[in-house]
């Protein structure tokens, strides 16, 4: 593939998303969802959250506390506050603080 066709095939996959996300927005207004369906899209979020963080979890790291890695540790802390609180950025805060802190004291 030369560069040219990089090129195109770069703008082209551009022009493809925008029109894409363009269109949802655009047809906001004039489209009403299904109360179903507008009840499963509120689980969208989470699960595309869980999908990227799970597999970072599950990768093993350098530091661990025993046989359980860190990266555990600090992720069922982070699950605790979600559950508890439902708070997004207390979730992402008491997370990234306990595994810097746990990898602070124990790497």
């Amino acid at each position: 593939m030369g560069r040219p066709e990089i090129w195109f095939t770069i703008v082209g996959m551009t022009l493809i998303t925008f029109t894409l996300r363009a269109s949802f927005l655009l047809a906001a207004n004039r489209l009403t969802l299904p109360p179903l369906l507008r009840l499963s899209l509120t689980y969208v979020p989470p699960a595309v959250l869980a999908a990227i963080v799970a597999p970072a979890l599950a990768q093993p790291s350098d530091v661990a506390l025993g046989p359980v890695d860190l990266r555990l540790v600090a992720g069922a802390l982070a699950a605790v506050v979600a559950w508890r609180t439902r708070s997004i950025v207390a979730t992402f805060a008491v997370g990234m603080a306990a595994l810097w802190g746990l990898t602070w004291l124990l790497g």
